[in-house]
């Protein structure tokens, strides 16, 4: 009977020891489940960013020592592989004394990718310098916190194209986006649309396992 209880106590020891160094799936990105159904596939396009006053709404201007930090709401067109609209908030460093403007801070884009259904996807990584002397633009975005819509990211480079008739300018994108392979798959109650899979939880000892 002591030979008995040994066995059983080492094999629940064994056992604890493997759901305890078992990844959770709750701490990995979901989209490695379903990994086979994604690819990276080149885009590139084009985008319009508006700047008449009906278009930029300014929140705060605030005086530097070299200039003035402004913070504002902007939309910009995208056309092309990427169609919709980007609702920008950038913080906007204006250095006057050395000609520059930089923008950080976070938009989402609003539209389709490849002709997917309408996403929206978040961005508090990109960044935007510009000359102000020539208004020479180049940028990098990266639209990688999904909304809503399918599991869809991008990474942009942006140039800026010059300046039209009625003052808004004109940028080329491009770069690549990861989406899914097959799109059609719609959540069943196993998946979450917007987590992916759903964990399944154990408790053991009053431990919580995923």
């Amino acid at each position: 009977m002591r030979h008995a209880n040994t066995l059983l106590t080492s094999l629940l020891v064994l056992g604890l020891g493997a759901i305890q160094t078992e990844p959770c799936l709750a701490d990995r990105d979901p989209e490695e489940h379903r990994a086979g159904r994604y690819e990276w596939v080149p885009v590139s396009g084009t985008g319009v960013h508006y700047f008449s006053e009906a278009d930029v709404i300014v929140h705060e201007q605030r005086p530097t020592a070299n200039g003035f930090i402004q913070r504002s709401t902007d939309t910009i067109d995208l056309s092309g592989d990427l169609h919709g609209r980007v609702l920008y908030h950038p913080t906007s460093v204006f250095n006057l004394a050395k000609g520059t403007l930089v923008n950080t801070g976070h938009q989402v884009f609003s539209g389709t990718v490849l002709g997917s259904v309408p996403v929206l996807l978040h961005d508090h990584e990109f960044r935007f310098d510009v000359d102000l002397a020539t208004g020479a633009t180049t940028g990098r975005a990266f639209l990688e916190n999904r909304i809503a819509g399918p599991r869809i990211r991008c990474e942009l480079q942006m140039v800026g194209t010059g300046v039209g008739p009625d003052g808004n300018a004109t940028v080329a994108y491009s770069g690549q986006c990861r989406v899914p392979v097959d799109d059609g798959v719609e959540p069943t109650a196993a998946h979450d649309s917007w987590t992916g899979v759903r964990p399944v939880e154990t408790v053991v000892g009053g431990r919580r396992f995923s």
